[in-house]
């Protein structure tokens, strides 16, 4: 549901406004993204590895909500007031905009994650649902040609029944529970680590892109983009699995049956990817065209390439939802050093094979995380259990212990 209020809030928003404050938009747009990708990061990610009793679990999520309220307020309202100042209208004004409406959309994104926490997933598509049947007409009722610091507040501003129903929710559930918002500050929380990896993991592909299209030809960046975005179906379910996984591996009753679960889950999003990529194999050229424009005939060529990277970010990304609910601080090595290397398998099979090859290397850069998240989940499950076992050798050597007493 949100990815779906998302996607229609560009296409009304593109409907609504000329070209250039369009493209303003999406710019603006664009740096929402990563924001809110680094504070999912910094306090949802680690909000859903809460565990323990009722009463704790909801005194995590009061702490996350009033977090990042004021957090993002200290941020965003001299961050507006000074772009305001400042002037030069366009982009500085549609980023002052959004950072006026930020503290009511970042602290909305943070109640989902605390729905997620509470096992209560159904108040979070709730909200979710109410906010975009908030925020598509309000912007379709904006006049034609629109400017983009006026989209932008509309935008923002319609969040604001969503964020009153999940609060009134919320409270609801963690009703005479404490709260600490300076936990988020203290040194050894774990979002900083999550943080460091959405920037590594995200940021570290997207430049190489990036950067591939000014040394190399512009029409690979179009290419590798184009067979990305039909997969965008697979990035939603990969996304719900890392925001929505952790509270019920939890409940799995043990370590190994976590893992197990994890490993169910990513053999079957692997299937969901294959699946998908089938249908786009088979996916008539006249509908390619209408979905891609001219960049279909390129990208078409990249989606056994690009559906192969898919099944290996599957099992990749489950690996890694194993490690999170194992042993948190495990993955941020990974993400490093694996991050890196997927990009100089892109920037390799590019030399060696265009723009085919770096979509293959793509695969392998992914494939390699893959088997390194879960070699690393299958030591730290052989460590537990020896763990365990020298525990119980212990107890039953110790005077009085269960060999004495039979």
């Amino acid at each position: 549901m949100a990815a779906c209020t998302n996607i229609a809030v560009l296409v009304v928003a593109a409907r609504q406004s000329t070209v250039h404050a369009f493209a303003t938009f999406s710019l603006v747009y664009t740096v929402f993204t990563v924001v809110l990708g680094l504070t999912v990061a910094y306090v949802g990610q680690a909000l859903v590895l809460e565990k323990g009793d009722p009463t704790s679990v909801a005194g995590a999520c009061r702490s996350a909500v009033a977090f990042t309220a004021p957090a993002s307020a200290a941020l965003g309202l001299p961050t507006a007031a000074a772009l305001w100042a400042a002037g030069g209208g366009g982009t500085a004004t549609a980023l002052a905009a959004l950072a006026l409406v930020l503290p009511l959309v970042l602290t909305h994104e943070t109640t989902r994650y605390a729905f997620s926490a509470l096992h209560r997933p159904h108040h979070a598509l709730g909200a979710d649902l109410l906010r975009l049947v908030v925020a598509v007409p309000a912007l379709a009722v904006q006049p034609h040609g629109a400017s983009a610091h006026r989209l932008l507040l509309v935008w923002g501003l319609a969040t604001l029944p969503a964020l009153a129903a999940a609060s009134l929710l919320l409270r609801r559930h963690t009703r005479g529970a404490g709260q600490d918002p300076a936990r988020y500050l203290r040194a050894g929380h774990l979002g900083r680590r999550f943080a460091v990896e959405f920037g590594v993991g995200n940021a570290g592909t997207q430049l190489a892109i990036i950067g591939l299209g000014l040394v190399a030809n512009p029409l690979a960046v179009g290419a590798l983009r184009g067979a990305a975005t039909l997969y965008g179906p697979l990035n939603v379910l990969f996304n719900a699995a890392t925001g929505f996984g952790p509270p019920l591996l939890h409940r799995a009753g043990g370590d190994r049956r976590a893992a197990r679960a994890a490993c169910a889950a990513g053999g079957v999003l692997a299937v969901a990817a294959a699946a998908w990529t089938a249908v786009l194999v088979l996916l008539p050229g006249a509908y390619g065209r209408a979905l891609l424009g001219d960049t279909w005939s390129a990208a078409s060529r990249l989606l056994p390439a690009t559906g192969s990277q898919y099944a290996a970010m599957a099992l990749g990304t489950c690996g890694l939802l194993a490690l999170r609910v194992l042993r948190p601080r495990t993955t941020l090595p990974i993400q490093l050093v694996f991050s890196l290397a997927s990009v100089g398998c892109m920037l390799g099979g590019y030399a060696l094979g265009g723009v085919l090859g770096a979509a293959w290397g793509l695969c392998a850069g992914s494939a390699a995380k893959c088997a390194a998240s879960w070699s690393r989940a299958a030591r730290v499950l052989r460590a537990g259990e020896r763990a365990e076992a020298g525990v119980l050798t212990s107890a039953s050597a110790a005077p009085g212990g269960p060999r004495e007493a039979s």
